[in-house]
């Protein structure tokens, strides 16, 4: 009897932990970054990093090269004010085209034109932790 109910009752905690964590991971991907679409221009949510002439998107579940046009110049120069170390992470939310065309300066498969900056804001704090190297 007393197996029987040992049993039960890891059989009980080990169903439950597992629907905690399928619940966990839905409720962090809905607090991350998303990408919807419509027609040809697609919205992304995600953290996005200007440096050296190069920027980069990274939403939930990919990561875009980003086009250089005016309108990523207008971001990088909202982002600014955000930062305080040039390889900082700003959130952003844009609507652009998504192309996977070969080009000689992005390599990333994925790459974006920004049309339409919607949001930008702070990435948390915890998300802009670098490692710095020699005295600077």
């Amino acid at each position: 009897m007393k197996k029987l109910f040992f049993i039960t009752l890891l059989l009980t905690v080990f169903v439950s932990c597992k629907n905690d964590s399928k619940s966990d991971v839905k409720d962090a991907e809905n607090e991350i970054s998303k990408t919807y679409s419509d027609d040809e221009l697609t919205t992304i949510k995600g953290d996005f990093v200007y440096f050296d002439g190069a920027a980069v998107l990274q939403s939930h579940n990919k990561i875009y090269g980003v086009l250089m046009t005016s309108k990523a110049k207008e971001l990088n120069t909202l982002a600014e004010k955000y930062k305080t170390e040039p390889t900082d992470l700003v959130q952003i939310e844009i609507k652009g085209k998504v192309t996977n065309q070969k080009d000689d300066v992005i390599l990333w498969d994925n790459k974006v034109e920004i049309v339409e900056i919607i949001n930008v804001k702070p990435a948390p704090k915890e998300d802009n932790k670098v490692v710095k190297l020699g005295n600077q």
